[in-house]
């Protein structure tokens, strides 16, 4: 099992700490769940991580992600000699998936309760959204999802967000776009014609008094950006606080 593990990913780190906890070393400044993460030193943030001070610390494993951590870095880890695992997560079975190979496939550890609880939770999703469908008892809502504002930025296409709201019934109406983040004039968006706009408190922190004045008229769902795009242990309640969010849009 390894033993020295740095995480450049919020998730991972909290993945990895509420699984085998004394693994990590290094953390970056993001990294905010669990709340006592030990000795694990602050390495920077995901995107401008301090390679020479993680390569000191020597890992045996740095765990990252494609769309969070930058290519330049992870490679300039690589040439200090270091190993880095890179996932990859554009949907639900494939961040199941990474979890099992990051902590059973690559940590050694035993496959983490929570994990088996979070299959199971969604696993409930389905069938339940199978049973609605086949009663016709209810409707698709639709969406747009800002993650960021001035300038506004939407959920796109292929995203781990997004999938976890369509598996609850609400379609983001920007999954179609060429780019997986886009930028859309608040114009735009104001004009969609959806049932609600999904504010999540990050990475861009909205709340009630900042976000839904911009789209007057328009239902706004408030939810835990933990919740909507994080995949670890939040994953095993994720469904129920996200599906309360959405049923309290006001």
């Amino acid at each position: 099992m390894r033993r020295r593990v740095v995480s450049l990913v919020p998730s991972l780190t909290e993945a990895v700490a509420e699984s085998a906890p004394g693994l990590l070393v290094g953390v970056t400044d993001w990294c905010t769940h669990p709340g006592d993460l030990g000795a694990a030193e602050r390495i920077g943030g995901t995107k401008n991580p301090d390679v020479r001070r993680i390569a000191e610390l020597r890992p045996d494993l740095v765990i990252a992600n494609e769309e969070e951590n930058r290519a330049p870095d992870l490679d300039a880890l690589r040439a200090a000699g270091v190993e880095v695992l890179v996932t990859e997560v554009r949907d639900l079975p494939q961040a199941l998936r990474e979890l099992d190979r990051v902590l059973v496939g690559a940590l050694g550890l035993a496959r983490p309760a929570w994990l088996t609880d979070a299959e199971a939770a969604w696993g409930r999703v389905a069938r339940g959204a199978e049973r609605t469908h086949r009663a016709q008892r209810a409707e698709e809502l639709t969406a747009f999802v800002p993650v960021w504002r001035r300038p506004w930025m939407v959920l796109g296409r292929d995203t781990f967000a997004g999938d976890l709201l369509g598996r609850l019934g609400v379609r983001n109406v920007y999954a179609g776009h060429a780019e997986r983040y886009p930028r859309i004039p608040v114009e735009e968006l104001a004009a969609a014609d959806c049932d609600l706009v999904v504010l999540p408190d990050e990475p861009y922190a909205f709340t009630a008094g900042d976000g839904p004045e911009a789209f007057p008229g328009l239902r706004a769902a408030l939810v835990s950006g933990r919740h909507l795009t994080w995949y670890g242990p939040s994953l095993a309640e994720a469904p129920g606080v996200l599906a309360e969010a959405i049923r309290s849009a006001g």
